[in-house]
C-alpha cells in the first residue's frame, strides 16, 4: 500500500501540543513506511481564520523539523491544499450524493441520509467499535450542506481524504464517534475508506483535559522558554506511545525507525512538564559544544552578558555549564561569573561560608598563593589551595567550598579547576581576596 497521512489543522489559533502530537504521529508512519506526508489547512472558518494563526502552524511546524511532502510551499498533485479553494470539488461530490438520492433538503440545509444499520469500525488502536443508526431518533440524518451553501466539516473532511488520496487517519480520540458518519459518506461515494487510528487525548498533570490555555500547551512557547525541538519531538512521541523498552531518549531518526501504531496506547496521555524540562536537559548534553553555544546565544545576548570584553570566553564559559542547566533560558544565569568582572554572591551560600570561623584567613592566604604563582594553570590552582590550607592547620576541603563561592558566587556548578583556568590568576585572586574582605567586615 502506498502510505499517505496527513495534518489537517484549522488556522483559528496558534500549534497546540495535542495538534503537534497528531502532526508528528502522522509524519512518523509516513517516514517509517515511505509514503508521503501531507500538510491541508481547514480555513473554511472565515470569521475566525487568522494570518497570525496560519503562520504560527507553519512555523511550529518548521520548528519541531516535520517536515511536508505536498501542501504549504510544496504543491503537490492533489491540491489546492486549503479548503478555502476546494468548493468545486466539494461541489462535484455533492452531485454525487444527489444522483444516488442520498441527501434532501430540510430547511434549505441539505441532509445527508444515513443507513439505517449499524456501522463497524476497526480502529488501529481503539480497537472495534460499533455504532447502531437504526434509530433515527439516536442519530439523526446529518447536515452536509448548510443553508448558505457551505460544508460541514465531516463532508468536506471525508472528500479531501478522498481526493488526496489518504491510506491513514491519525487523529485524536475525540473524533472517534465521528467515523461512523464518515465510513458511510465513503460508502455512498462508493469508494474504500482509509484506515483509521484514534490517538489518546492529553490530560494536564492534575488528570484534566489540556486546553489551549494551560501552560505547555502553545508550541510556539517552547523555543522561547529554552528548549530545543528535538526534545519537544521526543516528549511529544511519549504522549501516549511506548517504544515497548526502557529507553526514553530519541532523535527524530530514531522515533521514525521504532514508532508503530501497535506501540500507541489506548489510555489518556499525561502531560508532564518535569519531564519535559528533563528530556530536554538530555538532549542538550548530546549536542557539541559550538552548537550548545550557538543555540543558547540568544538568550545570553538578551541578557546582556556578550557586550564586553569576555566574549573570547562565551564558548569554553557555556561548555562548562552544558550539563547543568534543563533549559537554554537558564545558561546566562549559569554562565554570568564567567562573563562578567563584577560578581554578585549568592546571600544564601555566603551565609553558609561565614560559618566557618578560619575562611576569611584561609581565603586571604590563598589570594597570596594565588598572586605568587608564575604559571597558572588548574593543577596550579589547586596545589595552591591544598598547601595553603595545610598551612594553616586546615584540610583542603575546608578551602574548596569558600574558594568556589569566591568565584562563582554560587555554591554549585562547573568544575572549580575550569573555573579557574578560564579567569585566569588575576580574576581568580581578585575575587578571592573580595570575599575575604566582605567576611572580615561582617
Amino acid at each position: 500500500m502506498n502510505v499517505r497521512t496527513r495534518f489537517a489543522p484549522s488556522p483559528t489559533g496558534y500549534l497546540h501540543v495535542g495538534g503537534a502530537r497528531t502532526a508528528l504521529f502522522n509524519y512518523l508512519f509516513a517516514r517509517k513506511h515511505g509514503g508521503s506526508f501531507v500538510l491541508r489547512v481547514e480555513d473554511t472558518d472565515a470569521a475566525r481564520n487568522t494570518d497570525e494563526a496560519r503562520a504560527a502552524i507553519f512555523e511550529g511546524m518548521n520548528w519541531l523539523g516535520l517536515d511536508w511532502d505536498e501542501g504549504e510551499g510544496k504543491g503537490g498533485d492533489f491540491g489546492p491544499y486549503n479548503q478555502s479553494e476546494r468548493a468545486e470539488l466539494y461541489d462535484k461530490w455533492f452531485e454525487v450524493l444527489r444522483s444516488k438520492d442520498r441527501v434532501y433538503e430540510d430547511d434549505g440545509a441539505w441532509r445527508f441520509r444515513f443507513e439505517r444499520k449499524p456501522i463497524t469500525m476497526r480502529d488501529l488502536v481503539c480497537g472495534e467499535v460499533t455504532i447502531d443508526y437504526t434509530d433515527e431518533s439516536n442519530t439523526p440524518d446529518m447536515v452536509v450542506r448548510r443553508s448558505d451553501g457551505s460544508y460541514v466539516f465531516h463532508f468536506v473532511n471525508v472528500v479531501d481524504d478522498l481526493e488526496m488520496k489518504i491510506s491513514h487517519v491519525i487523529r485524536g480520540e475525540d473524533h472517534l464517534m465521528n467515523t461512523p458518519k464518515h465510513l458511510q459518506l465513503f460508502e455512498a461515494f462508493g469508494v474504500p475508506a482509509p484506515e483509521y487510528a484514534h490517538i489518546p487525548l492529553i490530560l494536564n498533570e492534575n488528570g484534566s483535559k489540556m486546553s489551549k490555555r494551560d501552560a505547555g500547551a502553545a508550541v510556539g512557547d517552547y523555543p522561547r522558554q529554552g528548549f530545543i525541538s528535538s526534545a519537544v519531538v521526543n516528549f511529544l512521541a511519549l504522549l501516549g506511545w511506548n517504544p515497548k523498552t526502557d529507553e526514553e531518549i530519541f532523535s527524530l531518526d530514531e522515533l521514525i525507525e521504532r514508532f508503530s501504531l501497535e506501540g500507541v496506547n489506548r489510555a489518556p496521555a499525561r502531560f508532564d512538564s518535569e519531564k519535559c524540562a528533563w528530556l530536554n536537559q538530555q538532549h542538550l548534553m548530546k549536542l557539541g559544544a559550538n552548537d550548545f553555544a550557538t543555540d543558547a546565544r540568544p538568550f545570553v545576548e538578551a541578557a546582556g552578558l556578550l557586550d564586553g570584553a569576555h566574549e573570547s570566553r562565551y564558548i569554553r564559559a557555556a561548555e562548562l555549564v552544558q550539563d547543568k542547566v534543563r533549559l537554554l533560558s537558564e545558561v546566562p544565569d549559569a554562565v554570568s561569573f564567567l562573563l562578567q568582572d563584577e560578581l554578585s554572591i549568592d546571600p544564601e551560600s555566603l551565609a553558609k561560608v561565614a560559618k566557618n570561623d578560619q575562611a576569611a584567613a584561609l581565603l586571604a592566604a590563598l589570594a597570596d598563593s594565588f598572586e605568587a604563582l608564575a604559571e597558572w594553570s588548574a593543577d596550579a590552582a589547586k596545589n595552591a589551595i591544598g598547601e595553603t590550607a595545610k598551612s594553616l592547620g586546615a584540610k583542603p576541603g575546608q578551602l574548596m567550598f569558600p574558594t568556589r563561592v569566591a568565584l562563582s558566587g554560587k555554591s554549585g556548578g562547573p568544575d572549580l579547576g575550569d573555573i579557574m583556568t578560564l579567569l585566569g590568576r588575576d580574576q581568580s585572586a581578585a575575587r578571592v581576596k573580595n570575599l575575604a574582605g566582605l567576611l572580615k567586615s561582617s
